[in-house]
């Protein structure tokens, strides 16, 4: 996947780190840059009071104005950058939130959440379910203060021989193409031999192979413990600087609901996550 236009999420109140790993990431790889700033409320109460109304309502004025300051700010930022960009701001309450982010979503490449707004976990929750689960992107998530290494060296891709792990691969190719050494890891792969053949990870091995990238297969043996911690020690075990791995929902009441591995792995891992769905 050529990467032409970047979407990166910036908490409207704090977002300088983000907003430069988001245009150094953008000179990179020769991308337009649309720096979307987010200001979330709370859906206000039923009341029958006019003065709680009008104090909301004037607390509401006080949060668009700020926002706007912060898009002003944020195009005097960018001013300087030699990348091509654009400045977008929503206004949105909690309930909407992935709603509004999914539509600016459509018109992307790849959504970067940088560890400001990764530490937001309104935020990070709303850009995941809006972005990845009700839009064509992929997300890239940098929940700790290391930004994503460019080329990355190693990455781990997570794979099971399923959809969701297919299409990661696919729109991460050209990360993986980059990277020094890519790890197809297979967890218990024994356990899934209906699934994954009597030779596991040789197939998607051979695909890769097949675009140039350096693969090598790694069969993980869990141990009894989950899988994201295994995926995590063997990230740490061979220094990886992304995980790239597929995210799993399921539909329950009109909810997207995080698949475990999903869930875990955005909650603790401190290695980038390219997701996709």
């Amino acid at each position: 996947m050529s990467i032409k236009t970047v979407l990166s999420i910036l908490d409207v109140n704090q977002f300088k780190d983000d907003l430069k790993g988001a245009v150094d990431f953008c000179q990179t790889h020769g991308a337009h840059l649309t720096a979307l700033v987010v200001s979330m409320c709370a859906t206000p109460p039923l009341t029958a009071h006019d003065a709680l109304s009008t104090i909301r309502l004037g607390e509401q004025q006080r949060e668009i104005d700020r926002l706007t300051e912060r898009a002003a700010d944020i195009k005097t930022l960018l001013s300087g950058s030699a990348s091509s960009y654009d400045v977008q701001e929503i206004y949105t309450e909690f309930a909407w939130a992935d709603d509004d982010i999914a539509e600016r979503a459509l018109y992307a490449d790849l959504v970067l959440i940088g560890p400001e707004a990764a530490r937001n976990e309104e935020l990070r929750r709303r850009v995941i379910d809006g972005a990845l689960f009700q839009s064509p992107a992929p997300v890239l998530v940098t929940p700790s203060d290391k930004m994503v290494r460019l080329p990355p060296k190693t990455i781990l891709l997570a794979w099971d021989s399923g959809e969701e792990a297919a299409r990661a691969a696919r729109q991460s190719i050209d990360f993986l193409q980059a990277a020094g050494t890519v790890h197809v890891t297979l967890v218990d792969p024994l356990a899934a031999r209906s699934v994954n053949g009597e030779e596991p990870g040789a197939d998607i091995a051979a695909f890769l192979t097949r675009h140039g990238v350096k693969v090598d297969v790694d069969c993980v043996a869990s141990g009894g413990r989950l899988v994201d911690e295994t995926l995590r020690q063997h990230a740490a075990d061979i220094a990886a600087d992304m995980i790239v791995m597929g995210a799993y929902s399921h539909p329950r009441l009109q909810e997207r609901l995080f698949g475990g591995v999903t869930r875990s792995m955005l909650k603790d891992s401190d290695i980038p996550l390219f997701l996709a769905h």
